[in-house]
């Protein structure tokens, strides 16, 4: 009987880790780690796209005579700061650059924001279809930028609150999760806000 017991004790210690594990929440961490990571990738697939539809909208304001230069400068600038950032999967894990990366795209999102409106005094531009198009586009990758941003924001949080809660908390100790990194989603929205829009004292574009 010895010999047997001798014989079942790894799969009695394999089966006995693996339950200890299911039920310190290391198969949650497992899961909820590959979904931030999904949720991330889909964040920076949108911000890219609206990166990728920035020169074509330039290139279309600049046919408009007397734009305001300001304006577009500011959305071209804008843009070489937001891809200027070097994006890695460590960042989740690093606030400071999270909140970097956070304030140039949501500078990026300002910029456009005010070159849209102000391109409302233009009626060239808004009979231009092709520019139109742009803004369409523009305005839908903005709004699945905010949901992918909002399903990341919520698939950290799960993440967080399984790192901080106890007993998972000894596990994310022992094997090294810490807390990810967030949007701030009071700060993007303050970031974010156009800014207003005097038409009266773009009289020239009305020329």
């Amino acid at each position: 009987m010895l010999a047997r017991f001798t014989r079942r004790a790894p799969a009695i210690l394999i089966l006995s880790a693996s339950l200890a594990l299911g039920g310190c929440g290391y198969n949650d961490f497992q899961r909820l780690d590959e979904q931030t990571k999904s949720a991330w990738a889909e964040v920076l697939n949108q911000y890219q796209r609206r990166a990728d539809l920035i020169p074509n909208l330039v290139e279309t304001v600049k046919g408009e005579a007397n734009f305001e230069q300001e304006t577009l400068s500011r959305v071209i600038e804008a843009r070489s700061r937001a891809t200027a950032i070097q994006v890695t999967p460590e960042m989740m894990n690093d606030p400071q650059a999270m909140e970097r990366f956070q304030q140039a795209q949501g500078q990026l999102g300002s910029a456009l924001s005010r070159l849209l409106a102000v391109s409302e005094n233009y009626p060239n531009l808004k009979a231009n279809q092709g520019f139109q198009d742009l803004r369409v586009q523009l305005e839908g990758t903005e709004n699945r930028v905010t949901v992918a941003r909002n399903k990341y924001i919520d698939a950290v949080q799960q993440y967080n609150v399984l790192a901080r809660s106890f007993p998972t908390n000894l596990t994310a100790m022992i094997f090294s999760y810490s807390p990810k990194a967030s949007f701030s989603v009071a700060n993007e929205a303050e970031i974010s806000s156009p800014p207003t829009v005097d038409f009266g004292s773009s009289s020239q574009g009305s020329k």
